[in-house]
């Protein structure tokens, strides 16, 4: 067959499916793994925990919908339905902003900020011990880097979200300049709780 060469190109070899395979594996359990622990010990799951990370984030502790779907990485419709259960709880409230560019806005509550330092410390022992005690902080700042790039590949405007200012192509450029040996590059702390995860800076 004439294509037969050019399909042949693009199956992955044995190296590179090791990793595929595993990366898939990763993204399967870590995610059910946090969900879960979120789940049993604070009647959260990790989306809903996620949205709330990012509204205490924001100015004033909100965004509007169309916003916080992007910074949350979920659809409207799932936004919609996450923030209708968190609201019936008395964590977020809608607000309707009338006039030109009439737009819907979501606010973290007092009740919300509770919430989300009662179920932090549960979530961070989880991460900690799954992810961050797991690798050396050299590994840790690699996955990351790694990740932000297949981040940056499916939707830009996520991947700049996830690195304001432009740190990964500083870092890429210092590699460059003193070869694939030298100090790995960490990222800024960006406050309170890393939108990324959710995870409680500790101190």
């Amino acid at each position: 067959m004439e294509n037969g060469g050019g399909l042949q190109d693009q199956w992955l070899t044995a190296e590179q499916l090791r990793e595929w395979v595993s990366l898939m594996a990763l993204l399967s359990m870590l995610p059910a793994r946090l969900d879960a622990q979120l789940s049993r010990d604070a009647g959260l799951n990790l989306f809903e925990y996620h949205v709330m990370v990012e509204l205490s984030e924001a100015p004033e502790r909100k965004r509007a919908m169309s916003e916080l779907a992007r910074h949350a990485h979920g659809s409207l419709s799932r936004l919609s339905h996450a923030v209708s259960r968190l609201e019936a709880a008395g964590w977020l409230q809608r607000l309707s902003r009338r006039g030109a560019g009439r737009r819907t806005e979501v606010q973290l509550t007092d009740a919300g900020v509770a919430k989300l330092e009662q179920s932090a410390p549960g979530h961070v022992g989880e991460a900690r011990r799954l992810v961050v005690e797991t690798l050396t902080d050299a590994e840790l700042a690699a996955l990351g880097r790694a990740a932000r790039r297949i981040v940056a590949a499916i939707d830009p405007g996520v991947a700049a979200i996830l690195d304001p200012s432009g740190h990964d192509e500083d870092c890429l450029a210092s590699h460059t300049e003193i070869g694939s040996h030298g100090s790995p590059c960490s990222r800024p702390n960006q406050g309170r709780f890393t939108s990324a995860s959710g995870v409680e800076e500790q101190s």
